[in-house]
């Protein structure tokens, strides 16, 4: 019978030596259980592994059929599964009692999160937040608005006087002419008003992404036009007031059919994560926050939580330990680390080995021998005595999915995880990558890093898959398990759906890890009114501070004055205090890029250079003025970042890692 058939993939078998086939089911992912429970991540699987326990899947039901590829496209996943549970076996089971979920501490931590906890503080004057509220559309502060109002509500049903409500916050019109008292909180202070915001002009539905024709002849793939320049709950507000648009097909087919999304270069120029300060990515954080939230509402998503659950972790040895905690021990011996050391020496240590070896990550290695070397990493690993000749690559992977195993805070986080798990049911393919996007950019930095690390190794893996016989898809469904866990009992039937859900979203975040890391448009031009609004609110607090801060500034333009009088509308001074010419002006243009002024400062400085080839590659900075700063992409329009930030420093550096 026909795939279309049935309404979901059956596992009926499980066959241990067949070879795995890469077909995708066409039928949309059921969503996993919402329900959550904060249990430990080995007991999380002995739910999956039910599914596999006897060697065998559960049988089909009798009114569906289906094909023998489906059948097999699963196979890894179980396998990988009934991996897992060997590796869980005899060891200790930590359980975490559960509690209670508050609604009104989950909708606290929503506004921490997203930078608002003033709004419940009584503190909103002259804070980050005031800020950050001024720069929300309409739809993101109706969503802060409807968080807000929840959390009212909630309070007032414990009978408790809330601190603040949502209509001191945000002014809404009001026909009457009676002036109403305005609100007290409960430490007597009066309440302030958010300042009226003008929200950006919304643009047509479904022109971010334009679908095109592609020049390859073998075959013809859609090419997707995608613009960062629009907030995506606007779009896809005006979207679901069309029918049928060409953006919301299906992935059906298989990793060669996959849309490609060509991205819009802006003459701002690209903006990767790692180009901004860490100052400025918090931020982006909390807008991406309101955004994902805003956009999962208007995809009719309710956007739920998984509660922090505080638990003893480890502190000591490599694994168990908090992401956080591994990264802070390296950056003593290694300042500017970005990822856990172990964790790169492993990747490593599979790139030197095991890139070319059929059923990389597949093939598990030995369970006695992966044990012990667990053991001595622990003991061994910052003392430098591990011995990293006697890891085999079959080992190096096992050790590699343990670590992300036995994470106490999952990599994708544990209050993430199920808008994660949402996303696989989003059926258009550009709604679903733009919620991956957002949720890239709200995990903290370390989990962002190393998942990118663990990204762009699987990337390689699929590069050699002639020699390795690792599909995109087998990839994706050995590395799922490791991340993804289930959610308390489920029926068998949905358990199976979902794992295919989370094999498909894996698959997305490592075909489109680069575009999932470059932050779009309308969050840094969030950032930047941000910062100015911070800017303007700032005054001196004492007579002192402000003669300081007037002899500071009447310097810098005695300064400035001495320095750059010759410069003019459309000229900057870039500062280049590695090269021999440390200053150099230049009028900007229309045409002009940040890689024609790199090009020109390496030809001035490089006559005569005998250390010109030892010297690192520099960059071209934005310092200051309205963002903290960023690194220009070389195809950046400097004309163009000049006009939105014209009191910025532009300085040629390399980066700070």
């Amino acid at each position: 019978m026909d795939l279309k058939d049935s309404e979901s993939v059956v596992l009926t078998a499980y066959h241990s030596f067949t070879p795995s086939r890469i077909h995708l089911a066409e039928e949309s992912y059921a969503p996993l259980a919402t329900t959550h429970s904060p249990v430990s991540r080995k007991v999380q699987h002995r739910v999956l592994t039910r599914m596999s326990a006897t060697g065998a899947m559960p049988p089909s039901p009798p009114e569906r059929s289906v094909s023998r590829d489906s059948q097999d496209s699963m196979e890894d996943y179980w396998s990988e599964v009934r991996n897992i549970e060997e590796d869980c076996q005899g060891g200790q089971e930590e359980m975490i009692e559960r509690s209670s979920i508050d609604e009104v501490e989950l909708e606290e931590a929503w506004l921490h999160e997203a930078g608002l906890s003033t709004l419940v503080s009584g503190t909103l004057i002259d804070s980050p937040a005031e800020a950050l509220l001024s720069t929300l559309t309409r739809s993101q502060a109706a969503m802060v608005k409807k968080r807000l109002d929840n959390y009212t509500q909630t309070m007032r049903k414990r009978n408790k006087q809330p601190i603040r409500h949502v209509r001191d916050v945000f002014s809404t019109a009001d026909t009457s002419t009676a002036e109403h008292t305005p609100p007290v909180s409960s430490n007597g202070q009066i309440a302030p008003k958010l300042p009226h915001w003008t929200p950006p002009k919304a643009c047509q539905p479904c022109q971010a992404f334009r679908p095109v024709e592609s020049s390859v002849k073998e075959r013809q793939m859609e090419v997707y036009i995608l613009s960062f320049e629009e907030p995506y709950s606007e779009g896809v507000t005006a979207h679901r007031k069309g029918r049928d648009c060409h953006d919301c097909q299906r992935i059906r087919k298989g990793d060669k059919d996959l849309p490609k999304f060509q991205i819009v270069t802006p003459k701002q120029g690209l903006t990767r994560v790692h180009d901004l300060s860490s100052e400025d990515i918090k931020k982006i954080g909390c807008i991406s926050l309101i955004e994902l939230t805003t956009f999962y509402d208007a995809l009719g998503i309710e956007l739920k939580r998984n509660r922090m659950v505080r638990s003893k972790v480890r502190e000591t040895g490599i694994f168990g330990v908090p992401l956080t905690t591994l990264l802070e021990n390296d950056q003593r011996k290694f300042p500017g680390s970005k990822v856990p050391l172990v964790f790169k020496k492993l990747l490593s240590k599979l790139e030197q080995t095991g890139l070319q070896t059929e059923g990389i990550l597949r093939v598990p290695g030995s369970a006695s021998r992966v044990k012990h070397l667990r053991q001595e990493l622990d003991t061994k690993f910052y003392e430098d005595r591990f011995d990293w000749e006697q890891v085999r690559h079959n080992d190096a992977a096992g050790l590699l999915k343990m670590f992300i195993r036995e994470l106490p805070h999952p990599l994708l986080t544990q209050q993430h995880m199920p808008a994660f798990t949402a996303a696989q049911n989003i059926s258009s393919p550009k709604h679903q990558l733009q919620a991956l996007h957002l949720l890239i950019l709200l995990l903290p930095e370390v989990n962002r890093d190393t998942l990118k690390a663990l990204l762009e190794f699987l990337k390689k893996v699929v590069a050699y898959e002639e020699k390795n016989r690792m599909s995109l898809w087998n990839v994706s469904m050995i590395v799922a398990p490791n991340l993804f866990t289930s959610r308390d009992k489920t029926s068998r039937q949905e358990e199976m759906q979902g794992a295919a859900g989370a094999a498909h979203l894996v698959r997305l975040l490592i075909i489109y890890q680069d575009l999932l890391w470059t932050v779009p448009c309308f969050l840094i031009s969030h950032v930047r009114k941000m910062n100015e609004a911070a800017t303007s609110k700032k005054t001196p607090s004492s007579e002192k501070t402000k003669r300081k801060l007037l002899r500071r500034r009447t310097t810098d333009r005695e300064k400035e004055k001495s320095e750059v009088t010759d410069l003019r509308e459309g000229v900057i001074r870039v500062q280049a205090p590695l090269h021999a010419k440390v200053s150099m002006a230049i009028q900007l243009d229309n045409e002009t890029k940040a890689r024609d002024v790199m090009a020109r400062f390496d030809f001035e400085n490089g006559q005569g250079s005998r250390s010109l080839s030892r010297r690192q590659k520099c960059f071209l900075f934005e310092v200051g003025g309205n963002i903290g700063e960023r690194c220009l992409d070389p195809d950046t329009h400097l004309l163009e970042v000049y006009r939105v930030n014209p009191q910025c420093e532009w300085i040629l550096k390399s980066r700070t890692t």
